[in-house]
């Protein structure tokens, strides 16, 4: 999840000077860097809007932390559900590593029995990064992680995308799994796939408002770092800033969303009567 595009930081972030998401391994920025910005100016907001700089941030499916440590490292609160004992271990060890052990903590749980193991309503932002893909009832999962939201919460939803998914398949040569993948209800493209479960903007959208939550943003996310040979990144000066730049000015434009690798959908739960 380095980043040359990251916006002014506000007065109000707790520690402006935080590590980000992949900053220790260039080539992981290209997957998490447009994420991360929406993210923390979504959070800034959030610090504004409460008054409070440090808030509580619920991450589902959170593993070893490559969202979380960071978010830590701003200052926040944050609670990792994970199903995965390893994980756990894994982020209990870079959040040691990085200084913030005493605002990272992990559980084990997943999705579906989220409130055996957290509180409803007890978050100011809960991520949902690479649950729904996974989940048997991603409307149920969604609406785990909304209710687990304060009023006027901030959600951030990351799935798959179905667009990436057949252009990688397609380029690849393999045509017929392409084409399945088009017509597959849940867009796999074979027995073979590793992905249970890919979606659409329009589907990604279509969820979260049924949840109760109003979109605020929808980015498409790794438009074009998958389909750019690694060695080109990696010996070309000055390339993978510019592959970021690319990224983050194509990210926002609704006729790259269907081509994304990932979707990221940026929603916000109802005010408070009279806030």
């Amino acid at each position: 999840m380095s980043d040359p595009m990251r916006p002014p930081v506000s007065p109000h972030s707790p520690r402006p000077t935080s590590p980000r998401p992949g900053s220790s391994r260039p080539r992981a920025a290209l997957r998490t860097a447009v994420v991360w910005e929406v993210l923390r100016d979504a959070l800034d907001r959030r610090v504004k809007a409460t008054g409070r700089e440090a808030l509580d941030v619920l991450d589902t499916g959170g593993g070893s932390g490559n969202f979380a440590v960071p978010l830590a490292g701003l200052g926040h609160r944050v609670t990792v559900v994970d199903p995965s004992p390893n994980a756990l271990f894994a982020l209990e060890r870079r959040a040691a590593e990085a200084g913030v052990a005493d605002r990272v903590r992990g559980v084990q749980g997943d999705a579906h029995g989220l409130f055996d193991v957290v509180e409803r309503g007890g978050y100011d932002a809960v991520l949902c990064h690479g649950v729904l893909e996974y989940v048997d009832d991603p409307a149920e999962g969604l609406r785990n992680a909304v209710a687990a939201l304060r009023a006027g919460g901030v959600l951030s939803l990351l799935a798959a995308g179905l667009g990436g998914a057949v252009l990688a398949r397609a380029l690849a040569g393999h045509f017929k799994e392409a084409r399945q993948a088009l017509g597959d209800p849940d867009g796999r493209w074979g027995e073979g796939d590793p992905m249970p479960r890919r979606f659409t903007a329009e589907q990604l959208t279509a969820l979260v408002e049924s949840v109760g939550v109003t979109v605020g943003a929808v980015h498409g996310v790794r438009v074009f770092a998958d389909l750019v040979p690694g060695v080109l990144v990696d010996t070309e000066p000055g390339t993978l800033d510019a592959l970021l730049a690319l990224e983050a000015a194509a990210a926002e434009l609704p006729a790259f969303h269907s081509v994304a690798t990932q979707l990221h959908v940026l929603g916000e739960t109802p005010a408070a009567a009279g806030a």
